[in-house]
């Protein structure tokens, strides 16, 4: 439970933030807080060997080219996707429509479909598994379940890929995560957000 407060605290602070003072500052204190999460909360993804050695997670300097405003259409609304996790059962969640962002292409917009609800929005990119890239399985843009989401203005979000972080079980097996589908794979290489570190994988 704290994990989880604490991480929608920090995105309050994280929008607060980008509003007064800019999204590359936003980041700035993204990054400083989920450092210090990983390295001492005791729900980190990280067990006590990790953390022993953790220095940072690897995070790739701000880029304002991969901050977006993008509406959310009906494209694709109503299809349903029901993903096992080793932790939570069966999630189920339905697609509420697609983001088109440009120059990149298009993702689908989840929503949990359970108490509490959420948006949803994982991607995999063209640097996905690759070395020095980002994780393999793919990363999550958008997750409001948990707190990660940067604003909105009626049907127009907020899409930073700086703010893309890995799943827990990037960094531990035994968590089970749900992952992005056809439907959230883009082409192009995404060199911003949270990489992957191969010593802290699980």
């Amino acid at each position: 439970m704290d994990w989880r407060l604490r991480t929608f605290e920090l995105y309050a602070g994280v929008r607060s933030t980008a509003a007064a003072d800019g999204a590359a500052a936003a980041h700035a204190l993204w990054v400083r807080e989920r450092d210090a999460l990983f390295a001492g909360h005791p729900a980190s993804a990280l067990d006590a060997e990790k953390k022993a050695r953790f220095k940072g997670l690897r995070v790739a300097p701000y880029d304002p080219a991969f901050r977006v405003e993008s509406v959310l259409d009906a494209g694709g609304a109503g299809e349903e996707m029901l993903v096992r996790t080793g932790t939570d059962g069966t999630v189920p969640f339905t697609r509420l429509g697609t983001f088109t962002v440009p120059g990149l292409g298009t993702l689908a917009v989840w929503q949990l479909r359970s108490y509490g609800g959420g948006l949803f929005v994982p991607f995999r990119d063209g640097g996905s598994g690759k070395p020095g890239g980002s994780y393999g399985a793919g990363r999550y843009l958008l997750d409001t379940i948990k707190g990660a989401f940067l604003g909105c203005s009626g049907n127009t979000f907020t899409l930073d890929f700086n703010f893309a972080y890995n799943p827990s079980c990037a960094y531990d097996e035994a968590w089970a995560c749900p992952l992005p589908g056809p439907a959230n794979r883009l082409a192009a290489t995404i060199a911003v957000g949270e990489l992957y570190l191969p010593e802290l994988g699980g």
